[in-house]
């Protein structure tokens, strides 16, 4: 039986994990209390503790059988905690098929809106994103050297059911920001396990995709979208320089790059057709899901 081993079993993680058992496979991986542990455990996955200073407690058994591995835990400031941790023993594994680490186009900094491929210059405006350069460059280094099958996903900005802008808007938090100019790339949840799932069928060792839908566009505009979905008024529009006032700096640092986001190779590549190109066909189907409406909804395929 195949078997996926996630260390981080996270919003993304959870879709493919969700995936990959109505095929048949056994998923296990990792969390970080006993809270989500006994919840993942009553969907089928079996769920070990892990976190930075408390590694898994015998990864020899817990890795023993697994044929595929996905890291989706972000570097901290000391490092990438998996590769610190068990960084050896994944380099000795036998019969590993596949190993996905999933990365953020925050690598590539600002291009002033320029278009980025897998190939550009990481050029990362944050600390951030600079772990994530560091983390990427360990995982090609150690695939490289031991022979791990290993594939970099840079993912966009990620969105889906209790993750959306409508979300923001019911809440009160959304903000028409005025940026004439600026767009953001994004790619919904369901996007992504449909990419990792279609990388695993055509392993390529060392390869790097950029995961984001075909249209990049100004958050004001999907926050208008939203709202018309919600049948609410749209927030007024507010000029970037005094929003700015009242930004935190980790939401300055997201609107400290723009730039858009080439996905081209995972179509060409991997065959991905995507099921929701764009926000306003993802969001559609976000608030169907959320309403219970939706019926046979789409995946992203493969050719």
């Amino acid at each position: 039986m195949p078997h996926l081993f996630c260390f981080g079993l996270g919003y993304s993680a959870n879709q493919l994990a969700g995936r990959l058992m109505g095929e048949g496979w056994m998923v296990s991986g990792t969390c970080r209390g006993d809270d989500k542990r006994r919840i993942l455990e009553t969907e089928g996955i079996r769920a070990f503790l892990f976190d930075r200073g408390r590694p898994l407690d015998d990864p020899e058994k817990a890795l023993a059988d697994v044929t595929d591995l996905l890291i989706s835990i972000p570097p901290d400031v000391e490092g990438d905690p998996v590769l610190d941790q068990h960084g050896e023993l994944i380099a000795r594994l036998m019969g590993i098929r596949w190993v996905g680490y999933l990365s953020t186009t925050g690598v590539y900094g600002d291009t002033g809106g320029a278009v980025v491929d897998e190939s550009a210059p990481l050029n990362p405006s944050s600390e951030r994103s600079r772990r994530r350069v560091a983390a990427e460059r360990q995982w090609l280094e150690l695939g490289a050297t031991c022979g791990l099958p290993l594939h970099v996903f840079r993912l966009a900005g990620i969105y889906g059911p209790g993750r959306s802008t409508l979300d923001q808007v019911r809440n009160g938090r959304a903000r028409r920001i005025d940026r004439p100019g600026h767009r953001f790339s994004r790619i919904h949840v369901d996007d992504i396990a449909g990419v990792v799932r279609a990388s695993m069928a055509r392993p390529e060792a060392g390869a790097i995709y950029n995961v984001s839908d075909d249209r990049p566009a100004e958050p004001a505009d999907v926050v208008a979208f939203a709202c018309r979905l919600l049948n609410v008024t749209p927030p007024p529009l507010v000029p970037f320089e005094e929003a700015a006032a009242a930004m935190s700096p980790m939401a300055l640092s997201f609107w400290r790059d723009n730039r858009r986001v080439d996905n081209r190779r995972i179509k060409r590549d991997l065959g991905v057709r995507l099921a929701y190109p764009d926000f306003e066909t993802g969001l559609r189907a976000v608030l169907e899901a959320e309403r219970g409406e939706a019926g046979e909804r789409p995946v992203a395929t493969a050719d």
